[in-house]
């Protein structure tokens, strides 16, 4: 087993990692309604939304430097924006898991890893949050 993004991955799948290109998202700062408990409910937190996207370089290496031979960019924001305007989600879990799902969606996505985090939850440490890891079907 190998460690990818601070996930194990089976020789098999760091094979099909090894042909990607990496593209990422940091720290997409969003507010949002989250959580289950009362207080949470009566206003939106700030949440940190972290994005690794793989992609098969076979299909993502530009020829001609134009935009139409890559995956845009504006594609994983819009996704992570898409789902926030769905209103009010309980938990991060739930959240994490239906970005990766849309984003696993998209024909040239072989892989990706989605964290939400809620910096401003507790008082005593950076954040609180959680991370998923998933690969698009062969």
């Amino acid at each position: 087993m190998r460690a990818v993004s601070s996930v194990l991955v089976d020789p098999a799948q760091a094979a099909r990692l090894a042909a990607c290109r990496r593209l990422f998202l940091r720290n997409y700062e969003v507010m949002v309604s989250i959580g289950v408990y009362a207080f949470e409910k009566k206003g939106e937190q700030r949440l940190l939304i972290n994005v690794d996207l793989y992609v098969p370089l076979a299909a993502t290496t530009p020829q001609h430097d134009r935009l139409h031979e890559v995956l845009d960019y504006d594609f994983i924001r819009g996704t992570v924006a898409a789902r926030m305007a769905k209103g009010h989600i309980h938990l991060q879990e739930t959240l994490v898991d239906d970005l990766l799902h849309a984003l696993l969606a998209h024909p040239q996505v072989c892989a990706a890893r989605v964290s939400a985090e809620k910096p401003d939850a507790y008082a005593d440490c950076d954040a609180i949050g959680v991370e998923v890891f998933g690969f698009r079907p062969a």
